[in-house]
């Protein structure tokens, strides 16, 4: 554990759940081969749909509605329809179709494992904090066994802005009676996490799973005020 800054006394702690929690590549690798497999196998002529043309599609609508990228379900949803449109279904069939695509999605996107050591930090410091999960993703945490950890979850989009955005910092802090300052934010991105933190007044603790040094990384924008390099490291604050 390693201090850049004096912390303040803590009243609670936040989380950021994918690559901090657990490692997400794989299951991001194995959701979207699934999800895109099931969209191609939807109709005939999607069959030769690739996820470039699938990629090609999300950023022109990213150009065209700008704000969408702060809910990246919608995001997904949005361009499978569009796709379906492009081949010819009304706009009821492409709706209902996307849907199903998500639904896809939703349950592979979730089959992550946690690491044991990491459930034991968790109930330990629920013990000792209240905790809160702040994400930009869309994984569901009751459907991997973390949910009971939190005091309440924040996704982007529905709860806000995405971070580095200050939305769901401040929500979590309204919802929980404190100030920013009063909060502990653990995350593994010195952009989203560490960054858009401290922006906001909370405190921040950097979890460095990758070995990096934060004096030669290159997104370090701001100081957090711990580094750790597993969650276990946590439980010294108890």
């Amino acid at each position: 554990m390693k201090f850049y800054r004096p912390l303040s006394p803590i009243k609670a702690i936040t989380f950021d759940l994918d690559d901090t929690l657990y490692d997400n590549y794989d299951v991001i690798r194995k959701t979207t081969q699934e999800s895109h497999q099931f969209l191609q196998n939807y109709h005939p002529d999607l069959r030769d749909f690739s996820l470039d043309a699938y990629q090609q599609l999300r950023d022109e609508l990213v150009i065209a509605e700008p704000d969408i990228w702060h809910d990246v379900t919608e995001w997904r949803r949005r361009t499978v329809e569009k796709a379906m449109r492009d081949i010819g279904l009304d706009a009821e069939k492409a709706e209902k179709g996307s849907r199903e695509v998500m639904q896809v999605f939703a349950h592979w996107r979730s089959q992550i494992t946690v690491p044991a050591e990491n459930h034991v930090a968790l109930a330990a410091l629920a013990e000792r904090w209240p905790l809160v999960a702040i994400t930009n993703g869309n994984a569901e945490p009751h459907l991997f066994g973390i949910d009971h950890y939190f005091q309440f979850v924040l996704r982007a989009g529905p709860d806000g802005r995405a971070k580095p955005y200050q939305d769901m910092y401040c929500l979590a802090a309204q919802r929980l009676g404190i100030s920013p300052a009063e909060m502990l934010h653990v995350g593994d991105d010195l952009t989203t996490d560490v960054a858009g933190s401290i922006r906001c007044g909370a405190q921040s603790c950097w979890i460095n799973l990758r070995g990096d040094n934060l004096m030669h990384v290159a997104d370090t924008r701001l100081l957090p005020h711990l580094e750790i390099t597993q969650l276990a490291s946590l439980t010294a604050l108890i």
